[in-house]
């Protein structure tokens, strides 16, 4: 997949620091071995150096070249703790509870990332997906002028007419159950921001809907107009269109039909759905029927790239992961 073969090129090119967790998990372990053997990445790796040693030779792979942090033993824990105390002051957070808690190398991670110790972090093979992202939106928090975190899929079809030489963004498939105006805005800005950082496409967001320019009327159609409203206040200079139903976004002869002066209808890349009922719906639809592939959710909004891993992910889910967190740590300093 040629995308994917650029998105590890560009992470090549700036490795940053990505920190792992999940130091003695196998297939954590199997690719760390791919990434450092393909300079992918600088790898953090968290836990007990003894034990992640022995569970790498029972893996079979070389670690050489990966960082190894022990949370319980690490000079940088008081400094921590007084970040923890101080982001978390007004729910009463005391050092003691804090050094607590960075026995736990789900909050030692992002820890690192808020004090400049990493770039990035990825996690979720043997942890829930509240587990790994509940200290993530504790003490790394969301974009400065972003209230919310959603997740975005990256949707590979089979036809290199739709989207961006048949990619697709979709969002928010992951976190938000029913995102309201201000919310469905920062969605379908983040997520642009997430197509050009890791795909490298210049944006074209639908606001979807089951209405095309006033073609229905209901409180749901209204919500996509007014969340296409703010989403065009905050960024003017973002190509954006709603409400658009799924063929006007896609088909360029149903949008001459139904919206024959914008910019985006037919020609759509990314797709902002109403809800995560939908959102959900959409991409496995796509995914399923079409035999698309979906890599994801790539988390958006964060401070800083802290992604969540299905417990059923492959080994090179992760490397591929590490190397889309590298590209949007990288991103950020633009």
């Amino acid at each position: 997949m040629k995308l994917l073969e650029r998105v590890i090129q560009d992470a090549q090119s700036d490795q940053k620091r990505i920190v792992l967790p999940e130091g003695t998990e196998p297939r954590t372990l199997r690719a760390t071995e791919i990434i450092l053997n393909e300079s992918i990445a600088r790898i953090i790796l968290l836990g007990n150096p003894g034990e992640i040693a022995q569970a790498a030779e029972e893996c079979g792979v070389n670690i050489k070249g990966a960082v190894i942090v022990d949370p319980k033993n690490d000079d940088r824990r008081e400094a921590y703790a007084k970040e923890m105390v101080e982001i978390r002051k007004a729910k009463g957070l005391t050092m003691e509870e804090a050094l607590q808690m960075l026995d736990d190398p789900l909050v030692f991670a992002p820890l690192m990332i808020k004090c400049g110790d990493a770039d990035g972090e990825i996690a979720g093979a043997v942890n829930a997906t509240g587990d790994v992202l509940r200290p993530a939106f504790q003490f790394v928090r969301t974009m400065p002028g972003v209230s919310v975190v959603s997740g975005a899929f990256l949707m590979f079809v089979n036809d290199p007419h739709f989207g961006h030489d048949g990619i697709l963004v979709f969002a928010d498939c992951a976190v938000m159950p029913d995102p309201n105006e201000q919310q469905l805005a920062e969605i379908a800005i983040t997520t642009a921001k997430t197509a050009k950082a890791i795909v490298g496409m210049e944006p074209r967001v639908a606001m979807l809907s089951f209405s095309t320019r006033g073609s229905a009327q209901h409180p749901l159609v209204d919500k996509i107009v007014n969340a296409t409203e703010i989403a065009k206040r905050l960024d003017p200079e973002l190509k954006i269109d709603g409400e658009l139903q799924l063929d006007a976004a896609l088909i360029p002869e149903v949008a001459k039909l139904k919206a024959p002066d914008s910019e985006v209808a037919g020609r759509a890349n990314v797709l902002v759905f109403p809800g995560l009922e939908s959102a959900n719906i959409g991409y496995k639809l796509v995914q399923r029927l079409s035999q698309a592939e979906a890599i994801g959710p790539v988390l958006q909004g964060m401070a800083a790239p802290i992604n969540d891993l299905s417990r059923g992910c492959s080994v090179s889910d992760i490397v591929n992961m590490v190397a889309i967190t590298s590209n949007q740590a990288a991103a950020l300093f633009e």
